[in-house]
């Protein structure tokens, strides 16, 4: 179905926040302008993930970047129609317009990110799940250079992106994987998707650092962690060796998230001798982007990757916002 946007029709409803640090509300927003080269797009579905609550708050070093000036709608990627009915998965809107609205225009330069929709895949599942995986899949592929028969940890499997790093390190040829979280359900489900192994981070330090230890086997080929703080503390000090010598195996730790915690302590024995390489996901080409966003919608079409979502509407996206999930991921739909 073509939607038609009369001259007439100035106004929209958005998630509008007036400061960083606001709770999004539901209230009319300025109808975007459309520019000779822009693409208008009426949103269908649009994926809160923490990157906007975090840009939002003021505290991720992009949010003034994002939020220029006030007020601004929420939101940075999601799934609209076309002016031709065509379901494309979008981002890159110019601020103060997010896509946590009933309209989005994506200027010129942006065209090359829109994607068309799969008719067989779910429009909520293709504004949630693309960018979850590609946060594995980047760091395994690209950055620790994943290769088969290599042992993965996943440190922090339990959510949304963990759970899809799981899968992913699978379908690259990880021979043994182990994944921690203080879920037991989540735990239970990420021994479903693919993990060999699961270490329950409910326990003492000393029991967790056991589980490590025992886990390892050989030793940990690459870790991705996505908590930080404590739990990685513990981790990190179970890789330095106990015998004088050099490293005798390599360990490639890649950074993405930090649920646990923002700082650690980070001994200076921890790099000395452990064979530790730390490292986050780094600089990758356009060409590489395209073809991992690429491969992933391959594995959606082929049914190999899962990812549970809640839908929710524009209208209640002060509860959105902050409401607790596990393992899930909400979506926001006009």
């Amino acid at each position: 179905m073509t939607v038609d946007f009369c001259e007439n029709n100035n106004y929209m409803k958005a998630a509008v926040i007036e400061k960083l640090g606001d709770l999004p509300q539901y209230r009319d927003f300025t109808d975007p302008v459309v520019g000779n080269d822009d693409i208008l797009i009426e949103v269908k579905a649009s994926v809160l993930e923490n990157f906007d609550k975090l840009t939002a708050s003021g505290k991720h070093y992009a949010s003034k970047q994002i939020f220029p000036h006030f007020p601004a709608i929420v939101g940075h990627s999601g799934v609209g129609e076309l002016p031709d009915g065509s379901l494309v998965t979008f981002g890159g809107v110019q601020p103060p317009y997010g896509t946590m609205a009933e309209k989005a225009v994506i200027p010129g330069r942006y065209k090359i990110y829109l994607k068309p929709v799969p008719k067989n895949i779910d429009p909520l599942v293709a504004a949630a799940l693309p960018a979850s995986a590609l946060t594995s899949f980047f760091p395994l592929k690209w950055s620790a250079k994943l290769e088969k028969g290599e042992t993965v940890l996943i440190n922090g499997a339990t959510g949304v992106s963990g759970k899809l790093a799981i899968q992913v390190a699978k379908l690259l040829g990880a021979t043994r994987i182990i994944g921690t979280g203080r879920d037991k359900e989540g735990l239970q489900k990420i021994r479903e998707l693919g993990a060999d192994a699961v270490i329950d981070l409910k326990q003492t330090d000393e029991e967790i650092k056991e589980a490590f230890t025992k886990e390892a086997g050989k030793g940990y080929d690459i870790v991705l962690d996505f908590l930080w703080g404590r739990p990685t503390e513990l981790l990190l000090k179970t890789l330095v060796p106990n015998t004088v010598g050099f490293a005798t195996h390599r360990t490639r730790f890649v950074q993405i998230g930090q649920s646990a915690g923002e700082n650690i302590t980070l001994p200076a024995e921890t790099l000395r001798t452990s064979g530790l390489e730390l490292m986050g996901i780094g600089k990758l080409s356009p060409e590489l982007i395209h073809g991992a966003v690429q491969q992933v919608w391959d594995w959606m079409q082929e049914n190999k990757l899962t990812i549970e979502v809640e839908k929710l509407s524009l209208k209640d996206i002060a509860d959105a916002w902050v409401r607790k999930t596990e393992g899930k991921r909400i979506v926001i739909v006009p």
